[in-house]
């Protein structure tokens, strides 16, 4: 395994009109660690990810993944992120497996690769027992928990994770929790975004604090 971290984000710029939204921001992600981007609502968190994920142009600063450069444009380092989003993006009337098997499809994952990886993508979130349920059936959390899984199916180098816990109940919160726990044995680096201190202590090797559009401070979880 490489020493070098899966992702580097150096100073990192956003402008829309005269709101400055991120100013300055830099951090960096090693294999197998989850990094927690902890601020308010507004803060800066979604602005940061999207940069982060090339979704957002940049108006200053850099992206590395695995060492790559990062922008909109740019498909290869973009393979290697699973962007999870608060909102949902599954099929309701389609089993967690079916929604699994779709997604992995569209990832070109095909015959008993699909098969091997959507079983331990059910695993990892604990949804092997509901698998040939309906995902609209499902509790808030258990739909959270399926949306990471879509992110997971390509085995990304990169999960992002914005504010995956909003609007669930304290139980699921939990098992949403063991599963992002369960991602560093993988050597899955992980972009947690949270407004909720006691998930980054919980989850985060290190924790950054955003507000109004910059970095105030950083640490490990026990700083």
């Amino acid at each position: 395994m490489t020493d070098r971290p899966v992702l580097e984000a150096t100073d990192l710029d956003k402008r829309f009109g005269d709101l400055h939204a991120v100013r300055g921001v830099s951090f960096h992600i090693d294999p197998g660690e989850t990094y927690g981007l902890l601020g308010p609502n507004g803060a800066g968190k979604t602005t940061t990810i999207a940069m982060v994920g090339g979704l957002l142009e940049r108006d200053g600063g850099q992206v590395l993944i695995e060492g790559e450069p990062m922008t909109v444009r740019t498909l290869d380092p973009r393979r290697k992120i699973g962007l999870v989003p608060q909102d949902l993006a599954i099929y309701p009337d389609l089993t967690a497996r079916e929604n699994l098997t779709f997604f992995a499809r569209l990832y070109e994952i095909s015959g008993q690769q699909l098969k091997d990886r959507v079983a331990k993508v059910l695993e990892v979130i604990g949804l092997t027992d509901r698998a040939d349920d309906r995902a609209g059936e499902f509790s808030g959390g258990m739909k959270r928990r399926l949306n990471i899984g879509i992110g997971l199916l390509h085995q990304p180098r990169l999960l992002i994770l914005d504010e995956p816990t909003v609007g669930v109940d304290p139980q699921s919160r939990n098992a949403i929790l063991e599963s992002v726990e369960a991602l560093s044995s993988d050597g899955i680096a992980v972009l947690y975004t949270t407004h909720y201190m006691e998930e980054a202590e919980r989850l985060a090797t290190r924790v950054g604090i955003i507000d109004q559009g910059e970095i105030k401070a950083e640490g490990t979880r026990r700083q």
